[in-house]
């Protein structure tokens, strides 16, 4: 695991990220023909917290709740993206998977800690796009992390 970590860095290449030749052949990325499409195959990156836990347990789910709805979280939960433990990633329509062991009973728990460090640290591909494409003025990174630039000021049509 050490090795997929120094690997990823910071957000290093997805392992096996899609491509008509393979990874690092020059060839422009495309995406797979299966039914669902995870975070790493759109944005070509995998995450560190993806495979260490440790990196996600100091996540305050509450403190981390946007406004006092609390009720947001209870709608996220473990689920699976091609036989792996995954997030869904609203805000990029996609599946964010999840490669550490989660302990019994703290499934839905781990997975809403993945979910609010990615937005945090805006790994989002949804919130990448905001950036561009916003309509309306808005939070870049959404309510749950405090201080974040407003996108969506500017936008024109195109």
């Amino acid at each position: 695991m050490a090795a997929v970590s120094e690997q990823l860095g910071s957000g290093g290449p997805a392992p096996g990220a899609p491509g008509p030749e393979g990874p690092g052949s020059g060839a422009p990325p495309r995406l797979t023909v299966k039914i669902g499409i995870d975070t790493e195959e759109l944005t070509g990156r995998a995450f560190p917290y993806q495979f260490d836990r440790s990196m996600v347990d100091d996540v305050d789910l509450v403190a981390a709740t946007p406004g006092e709805d609390i009720n947001w979280l209870e709608d996220i939960h473990l689920m699976y993206e091609d036989g792996v433990p995954a997030v869904f990633d609203r805000y990029t329509n996609a599946f964010l998977k999840i490669h550490f062991e989660i302990p019994p009973g703290r499934e839905d728990e781990y997975a809403r800690k993945v979910l609010i460090k990615h937005l945090q640290e805006s790994n989002s591909y949804g919130i990448w796009l905001k950036r561009r494409h916003a309509k309306f003025p808005q939070p870049e990174l959404g309510p749950w992390c405090p201080g974040s630039a407003t996108v969506g000021e500017t936008w024109q049509p195109s």
